[in-house]
Parts: C-alpha cells; sequence; structure tokens
C-alpha cells in the first residue's frame, strides 16, 4: 500500500489503468467546484426481473474501481447506489425459476406485487432485490440499496415526477423521433398503475394537470380515470425514469454496456431536459456465453456467482471483470483456473513491484489499494493435476502431498492455499474426471518413460522442480520426437489422462520423484491409472 496520499495522487496521475482513466474524468467535473450534495454519487443499476447474474456484479466491481481510483485522486467524498427498477412491470416468465404457471398469471404487475415463486419473501421484486444484496454483501462492497418500489410510494421522486410532469412536451419531443409510428402514436412517459387490476399500463394520456400533478388516461371500460403522478400511482418509461433519477439523486457516474449506447443518449438529452447535468459513463462490452451468446437474466445461460465461487476465489472473479472491459469475452467454466493463476501472479509481483508501477497492478484495484500479502504456494493447475493423479477428492490426501514439498505450510498458516486446494479438487470432480482419457504409450514414447524412469531414479528425492525439469527436456531431446511439445503431450496423456498438463518438473517435485517413477511403472504395465 502507497501511504502518502499525496505521493499516491501523483502516481495515479500517471497510471494508465483504466479506472484511473476514468476517475480523472470525473476529477475534471468537479473543476469548477464540488456539488451541492458535497459528494460524488456513483450509481449502478440492477432489472429483477430474472435471477442476479455475473454481469449484474461486474457493474457493481468495475464501478467500485473507479470509486476507490477517483478516492485516490479527490478528497470528494463518495457514496454507492444500487438501485433496483424493481417498480417494472413484469414483460414475460423467466426460463429459470420455479412456479411459473403462477407467475405468468401476473405479467404485467410490478415486481414487487406478484408472488414470490420461491416463497422466500413478500414477492418476486423483493426475493430478486434480496438475492442481489446478499452477492454484494458477499463480495464486501461498500453500497446503499434503493429500491424503485420504495422510492416511488415514499414520495422521493415526487418533486422530480412533477418536473417530468412539467416539461411533459419537450421530452416527448426528444422521445417520439425515436419512435416508430404505431408506438408515437399512444406513447406518454407515464405509466398508471390500474387502481384495478394492479397492472402497470400502456395506455395514451388524454390530459394532464401540471398544476395538479395529475395524468388523465381512458382505461378498457372507456371511462377516464385522473391519477397523480406522485406516490407511486404512476411510473415512468424506464429511458425517462433513467434520466428522472439521474436529475433527483445527483448522479455522478454510472457505467453501461454496450447494447444500451443509444438509450444512455437518450436519457441523457432528457436530463438536460430536466435542468441537470447526465452523469460520467462508461461502455462496457457484454460477457457472452460459451456459445457466444448474450448472458440474459430471463435464460439464465453463462456462469453464475456461485457457480465461479466453486471454482475459483473471489479475486479471480474480480481480475476477470478487470481485464479488459470494453471488450467481448466469453464466460464460461474454462476461464476460471487462468483467472486463478493469473491473479496469484500479480499478487505475487505487487510485493515486489516498484511503487510507481503499483497502481497500474489489477491487484491495487481488486483491493481498493491495499492487497494482501501472497503466500508462498502452488498454482491452480498443479494442484488440479495432483488431484488427477491421485484420483482423490480429499484436501487432507492434497495436503499430505503439498507439506512434503513445503513443510512449513498447512491450511492454517497458508488460507489462500488451502482455498485454491478445495478449488481444484471441486473442478476436478466437476469437469476432469468425467472426461479423463488414459492412452497406452506408443514404440517410442515407451522408451523414453523407461529412460525417464531411470532418470528419476537417479536423483534425490528431495530433488528441486528445475533440476528435475532439465532432466524431463533432456530426456526428451535423446528420443526421436518431432518437438519436445509432442513429448510433454505423451506424458499429459499418458500419465495425466489428458492432453494439456502442468510443469513437470514442479508437479514431480510435488509429487514425489519415486511416486513419479511407480506412476510410470504402472503405465508401462498397462495398468488402469485412473484406478
Amino acid at each position: 500500500m502507497i501511504a502518502d496520499p499525496g505521493r499516491l495522487k501523483a502516481l495515479a496521475q500517471g497510471s494508465n489503468a483504466w479506472p484511473f482513466r476514468e476517475a480523472r474524468r470525473l476529477v475534471k467535473r468537479f473543476k469548477a467546484g464540488a456539488p451541492d450534495q458535497g459528494y460524488a454519487l456513483f450509481e449502478t443499476g440492477y432489472g429483477p426481473s430474472g435471477l442476479p447474474h455475473i454481469g449484474t456484479f461486474a457493474e457493481v466491481a468495475r464501478t467500485t474501481m473507479v470509486r476507490h481510483a477517483f478516492s485516490a485522486l479527490s478528497d470528494l467524498p463518495t457514496r454507492l447506489v444500487a438501485f433496483s427498477d424493481d417498480m417494472d412491470g413484469l414483460r414475460k416468465v423467466p426460463d429459470n425459476i420455479p412456479n411459473a404457471a403462477m407467475v405468468a398469471e401476473h405479467l404485467g404487475r410490478p415486481l414487487t406485487r406478484i408472488p414470490d415463486p420461491f416463497g422466500e419473501h413478500e414477492s418476486f421484486g423483493h426475493h430478486m432485490n434480496a438475492r442481489l444484496r446478499a452477492f454484494l454483501d458477499a463480495f464486501g462492497f461498500d453500497y446503499e440499496f434503493q429500491s424503485s418500489t420504495e422510492s416511488y410510494t415514499a414520495g422521493r421522486f415526487d418533486t422530480a415526477l412533477r418536473d417530468v410532469l412539467g416539461h411533459y412536451d419537450a421530452i416527448i419531443d426528444v422521445i417520439l423521433p425515436t419512435l416508430g409510428a404505431e408506438r408515437r402514436a399512444t406513447y406518454s412517459p407515464f405509466l398508471p398503475i390500474c387502481p384495478k387490476t394492479g397492472r402497470v399500463l400502456q395506455v395514451p394520456i388524454v390530459a394532464r394537470d401540471v398544476d395538479a400533478g395529475t395524468v388523465t388516461y381512458q382505461d378498457e371500460t372507456g371511462e377516464k380515470v385522473e391519477v397523480p403522478v406522485t406516490g407511486g400511482h404512476c411510473k415512468l418509461q424506464w429511458k425517462v425514469d433513467w434520466a428522472m433519477r439521474w436529475h433527483a439523486l445527483r448522479v455522478d457516474y454510472e457505467m453501461a454496456g454496450k447494447d444500451l449506447i443509444p438509450s444512455v443518449e437518450l436519457s441523457g438529452r432528457i436530463c438536460r431536459v430536466l435542468g441537470s447535468r447526465p452523469p460520467e459513463g462508461f461502455i462496457y462490452e457484454l460477457f457472452l456465453d460459451e456459445t457466444g451468446e448474450k448472458i440474459s437474466k430471463s435464460k439464465g445461460n453463462g456462469l453464475t456467482i456461485d457457480e465461479w465461487l466453486r471454482y475459483g476465489s473471489r479475486e479471480s472473479l474480480a481480475l476477470f471483470m478487470f481485464n479488459t472491459p470494453q471488450r467481448a469475452k466469453r464466460l464460461y467454466f474454462d476461464v476460471i483456473p487462468r483467472q486463478v493463476e493469473d491473479y496469484l501472479s500479480l499478487l505475487e509481483k505487487y510485493r515486489d513491484e516498484d511503487e510507481a508501477k503499483r497502481p497500474d497492478n489489477p491487484v491495487w484495484h481488486i483491493h481498493g489499494g491495499a492487497p494482501r500479502a501472497p503466500e508462498r504456494g502452488l498454482g491452480y493447475n498443479i494442484l488440479l493435476n495432483l488431484a488427477s493423479v491421485c484420483n482423490t477428492e480429499d484436501k487432507a490426501v492434497l495436503w499430505g502431498f503439498i507439506t512434503r514439498y513445503a513443510a512449513d505450510a498447512s491450511p492454517q498458516s497458508a488460507p489462500i492455499l488451502d482455498e485454491l486446494v478445495g478449488y481444484a479438487i471441486n473442478y476436478y470432480r466437476d469437469f476432469v474426471k468425467p472426461d479423463k482419457h488414459y492412452r497406452p504409450p506408443d514404440p517410442i514414447e515407451r522408451e523414453a518413460l523407461v529412460d525417464l524412469a531411470a532418470a528419476l531414479a537417479a536423483l534425490p528425492a528431495d530433488a528441486e522442480a528445475e533440476r528435475i525439469q532439465n532432466e524431463v527436456y533432456e530426456v526428451g531431446k535423446r528420443h526421436p520426437f518431432e518437438t519436445l511439445r509432442a513429448w510433454f503431450k505423451a506424458l499429459y496423456e499418458i500419465l495425466l489422462g489428458q492432453s494439456q498438463g502442468p510443469r513437470m518438473g514442479s508437479f514431480i517435485a510435488l509429487y514425489g520423484v519415486t511416486e513419479t517413477g511407480e506412476l510410470i511403472r504402472r503405465a508401462l504395465a498397462g495398468e488402469d491409472l485412473a484406478a
């Protein structure tokens, strides 16, 4: 950690890390002076029509990174609001929830007026909000949760809603050119909540009274109904709602996905109509699933937070979010081991890094400027292959090998490593074990394996990884493989049952020189290594 705030500010000014670039833009926003509210307000939005997914987490994580970077550059206090649009009418039933038929009966109603299909909370919206808050809390985010339903019904938006009513014609002039002819004929920024059915109505407004703060619409029976725009009797179309919220809360910074660029621009224009400055923003690319499709809450494709955390650390997930946010990335199980490995490498690098370079290291942003100390440990792939060779799902078995490699390590003294062992076992159990396929060696490979077994037998039991690696190389060079890569691929397929594997010197040092020799003997004898 860089203790001197002045020194940190100077270093942050020159950092190329994207959160600092964003923070410098936000600093310029306040060049003329601090905002009237006395703090910079960051916001993230969540549409609780489906279960929270990693994309939702990503927005909060990335916004938090910018917030930390801003605090390194500015003395202005900050707040982060996580806002839930839970007053929206449900348009379709998500694919990944129970009791779908029951939920379908309530289509069109606000999410907080639909029974909870999980039977755990007072409404569908409350359930999804609880899910959102649970995983944000689990990651230790500093945020304030706000609900659209509560904000509307408690009157927090009443002044801003009257502003929308007062600028009705100007807002319509902004919106209508973006709509088709049929939609233009019926469009209104205000969506009354039907007092009879409780549904959010998409109906034309036939009259409005700015002084009284009401709008009048015609219901399906032909009756004209006058309702206040305040107090939760109406909600706004979402693009106007977004602008109104920026205006009401005085939001200074909010991110959005690439698919929302037109909406960001439109809401920004409406925000100016209301007399406020739109927030600074950052457009990020979308996450894709393994097939290249956009991740969707309603489809439930892609990874969930819980799925990632079964196989990788919170920090590895944060690293995935930090890296190249303006490039579309596929998000599926195979990316997790690499992210875990990269995080541990960056943490190790940070410890020895020059102070001037630390603000560019992703772990500075992952840990808000105070990364934890690294441990002397082992990589994810090494542990994964150890579990594979041992055919074990027992942490104690792996720790038996680890303590031979690092005698001073234990689950208590090396908690990061202990977590890593658990992740590796889970990944092995779910993804590696079902697909393991050992093959017998061909004649060239057989001779090389006999040679390797002899070379290992000549080494001391406590030979270092680098010496072992050199022996493996030399054996490969003595035999007619097309490339050394082919030799190592053969070792992985014959001894580990997979096409890729670890650095063999490090693996053999961990697994044991004698044990590896026995493994080779069994492979040459045609024994079942999966047993």
